[in-house]
């Protein structure tokens, strides 16, 4: 789910643009001028974790080292793109065109990739007959429909007075129901929607504090000392309860370990987070362009897991040893980034960000042009 990451503001008020969902595509130079090469760094650099967290699946069995790290990125990367997500929707009103542009932007590429994971899943899998359903994300997809609803009742996040905490102890909550269901990926949506409710509670000064000099010395320490507990961990720890899709009772823990595991994992989630920003780049790289196609990275790059799965490419016993654990690494790295290109974008914009649709009536001027 992303889990390319993320950038520090400088905000200007820029368009619409500012309102894109995480991992957001392009929409052409105009926009790209008017982007923060800091967020886009940080959706970049994000999304390669994802994309490393995936191909590390199919390895953790046999090496720990391989788990622990696989572990210490779950810890933060899906929690980082769900704050990165609710910065960006801090302005969201419930009015015709950004509700329009959460359909067009959200819901149509879940559908459209719903679809296509679930045709792709009954030829790679044992699975043929398997049903297509819009209420059952499969693979990726969960992430775009806690989006979806994550933006739809972030005014009312604005209105509360306590959001943060009203937000931690609706997380809370759900470890305890089992009844939830996989209904959109509701326990999904509910698990990670402190990080975007404390997404909507940041302004930018928040990022620049990060990026300061001390911030990064201490974010060494700090995540060099994560991957040496996660090392330690990996023997006796459940590291399920970093994908926050399944109850305490699912999970086989007692109850009160599902309150007491959320606000652990939110504070640790938070603080690798803060250690990642602080690292990374403020400037215009040769890389900050891709964050602008996070989303076709993002949405296309299961098809690649999925398949190497399916046609054996982990079968070789060289993968399962350090020199191809790495390549594996590198290999996913550089399929990511090439998802994540211009090129690429401009091929799947239809589907991963159109900008309009014949469906809405177009009372306003179309998303991306000016007033």
């Amino acid at each position: 789910m992303s889990a390319d990451a993320t950038p520090v503001p400088t905000v200007t008020r820029a368009p619409e643009r500012r309102q894109q969902p995480l991992p957001s595509a392009g929409a052409g130079e105009r926009q790209a001028e008017q982007r923060d090469p800091f967020l886009d760094n940080a959706k970049y650099l994000a999304i390669l974790l994802v994309a490393a967290g995936h191909a590390w699946e199919p390895l953790r069995d046999g090496s720990r080292t391989v788990t622990a790290l696989y572990m210490l990125v779950y810890a933060f990367h899906m929690p980082l793109f769900a704050l990165v997500s609710g910065y960006f929707s801090r302005g969201f009103e419930a009015e015709p065109r950004r509700l329009g542009r959460l359909l067009t932007g959200v819901a149509v590429p879940y559908v459209v990739f719903e679809v296509a994971y679930t045709l792709f899943t009954r030829w790679t899998s044992d699975d043929p007959d398997r049903p297509v359903s819009l209420l059952d994300p499969l693979y990726l997809t969960w992430f775009l429909a806690a989006l979806f609803i994550w933006r739809l009742t972030s005014p009312v996040w604005r209105l509360v007075r306590w959001p943060l905490p009203l937000a931690l102890a609706v997380a809370m909550l759900a470890t305890l129901s089992p009844s939830i269901g996989d209904d959109l990926g509701l326990q999904r949506v509910l698990q990670f929607l402190p990080y975007f409710v404390l997404g909507l509670l940041l302004k930018p000064e928040h990022f620049r504090l990060v990026r300061r000099r001390t911030a990064r010395v201490l974010a060494l320490p700090v995540l060099a000392c994560a991957l040496a507990v996660a090392y330690w961990a990996v023997s006796w720890m459940n590291y399920a309860w970093f994908f926050h899709s399944e109850s305490a009772e699912e999970l086989a823990a007692p109850a009160w370990y599902g309150p007491v595991m959320t606000l652990a994992a939110f504070g640790c989630s938070v603080a690798l987070s803060a250690c990642f920003l602080a690292w990374v780049p403020g400037r215009r790289t040769w890389f900050t362009v891709l964050g602008a196609g996070t989303l076709s990275g993002f949405l296309l790059h299961g098809f690649v897991a999925q398949a190497a799965k399916h046609w054996g490419w982990y079968d070789p016993a060289w993968i399962r040893h350090p020199a191809g654990e790495i390549t594996v690494t590198l290999i996913a790295v550089a399929v990511m980034t090439a998802l994540c290109t211009p090129a690429v974008q401009r091929v799947f914009r239809r589907v991963t960000n159109p900008w309009t649709t014949h469906a809405l009536r177009d009372r306003e001027p179309r998303f991306g042009q000016n007033r």
